[in-house]
């Protein structure tokens, strides 16, 4: 029924919205192995276009490329770091996307910072020439130097790496290896910009990335990223510690799984009405929570529920197609107004699936606090009826494909063992 290496009893567990630990690490090496893929064939297409492309941003894409292979030989698992970055997937579908000639050259200067991130976390002593789109060096996963120059020069040897404009006789920024181990960089000098990590957690709190969102915002009305200096980080953190502390009470399990799948949390601008939040995930970008400033902790952990399972399920149907694609019928959703394609249906009633597992969880455990327990219970009882009608759908829908249909019952089966918020868990 399924296809290696996830095991039916894993692809069960992930339907049913469990964490699946095992099941997990098969994703991750499964997007894996399609960045690797989408990577090629960017270098395919580069070839085969490279008549239309400035010849000296293909001789520096090369040389980018050869860098990456040179990282990849001295730290591997760096390199893989690195390429698994949320934004590393945003970029790569700009640039397989982007029109010919200019357009595409245009992207792939990116390419360049993602060489010399992977290369300097790696360790390797280099002497290169850099592109930094107005003149901003941005290091995925890092951060960023504003170097006033869209071209500059980085020289490492040993731990240290300094940075200047090309031509320039001094250094205008250092970086160094603080943790060689583990690939870490930090930054010196006041033209640096250091990603903030999340407690207890990978996650990095991204409002720097120039792909951390696409260039039109996501959602409607569109919501665009904060930049650093709009950013209330101070609070974010302290959602996101409270967060984890309601998850860890309610569902410990859910817990550990968001610390291990979140790599990015994207602030957005408020965008509409501030009693509408908005969150959201991209496929080409796993991993990465895409969110307006959540209003309290329990809604911060709804959140993160939701958007985990968003992620886990593109991740599956890269792996194991869920449904065919070339359809143009919709269908009605309760917790949507616009009809919704197949692939909507699926992808909104599985998130809502564990959420009605994590209220039905704050319902019933005695960690919850009364004030969302309370909640909980009425959001229960209403996503619960909405969820059973969004699987009937699906399991009358012929655009499952046969791993989509066992998916969609091992869902319905789940769905029917939560029963009532007075039941026993299943």
């Amino acid at each position: 029924m399924t296809t290696a290496p996830l095991t039916e009893a894993e692809f069960g567990e992930l339907a049913r919205t469990g964490p699946a630990v095992v099941g997990m690490s098969a994703l991750r090496a499964g997007l894996r192995g399609r960045r690797l893929l989408l990577l090629k064939a960017l270098l395919i297409r580069v070839q085969r276009e490279r008549d239309q492309i400035d010849p000296a941003v293909v001789h520096r894409f090369e040389d980018a490329w050869r860098l990456l292979e040179r990282a990849e030989r001295a730290h591997p698992v760096v390199v893989r770091d690195v390429l698994d970055y949320p934004t590393t997937g945003s970029w790569l579908a700009a640039a397989l996307g982007a029109g010919p000639g200019a357009e595409l050259g245009q992207r792939l200067a990116r390419f360049e910072s993602i060489a010399v991130t992977a290369a300097l976390r790696a360790g390797c002593p280099l002497d290169i020439g850099v592109a930094a789109p107005q003149g901003v060096l941005s290091l995925a996963g890092v951060g960023h130097f504003r170097v006033g120059a869209e071209r500059i020069r980085i020289r490492a040897r040993g731990r240290v790496a300094r940075i200047a404009p090309e031509g320039a006789r001094t250094a205008h920024g250092v970086l160094v290896l603080a943790h060689p181990g583990a690939g870490r960089l930090t930054g010196l000098g006041p033209a640096w910009s250091a990603l903030r990590a999340l407690p207890g957690a990978t996650a990095l709190l991204d409002d720097l990335d120039p792909y951390r969102v696409p260039p039109g915002g996501v959602g409607a009305p569109p919501r665009t990223a904060t930049d650093r200096a709009a950013t209330d980080d101070r609070t974010w953190t302290r959602r996101w510690r409270e967060a984890q502390r309601l998850l860890d009470r309610v569902d410990p399990v859910r817990s550990a799984e968001v610390r291990r799948t979140v790599r990015a949390v994207v602030p957005l601008s408020a965008g509409g009405p501030p009693a509408v939040p908005m969150s959201a995930t991209l496929r080409a970008a796993p991993g990465a929570v895409l969110a307006s400033l959540p209003s309290s902790p329990r809604t911060m952990a709804e959140t993160l529920v939701h958007e985990v399972h968003h992620s886990k399920l593109a991740a599956l149907h890269e792996l194991v197609p869920l449904h065919r694609a070339g359809r143009a019928s919709v269908h009605r959703v309760g917790w949507r107004s616009d009809p919704r394609p197949i692939a909507g249906v699926l992808q909104g009633a599985y998130a809502h699936l564990a959420l009605t597992d994590l209220w039905w969880r704050a319902v019933v455990a005695d960690g919850a606090p009364p004030g969302w327990r309370t909640r909980a219970e009425q959001r229960f009882e209403r996503f619960h009826v909405q969820v059973g009608g969004a699987l009937e759908i699906l399991l009358e829908s012929d655009e499952l494909t046969i791993a989509g249909r066992e998916f969609a019952n091992q869902m319905r089966r789940h769905h029917a063992s939560l029963g009532g918020v007075r039941g026993p868990l299943g």
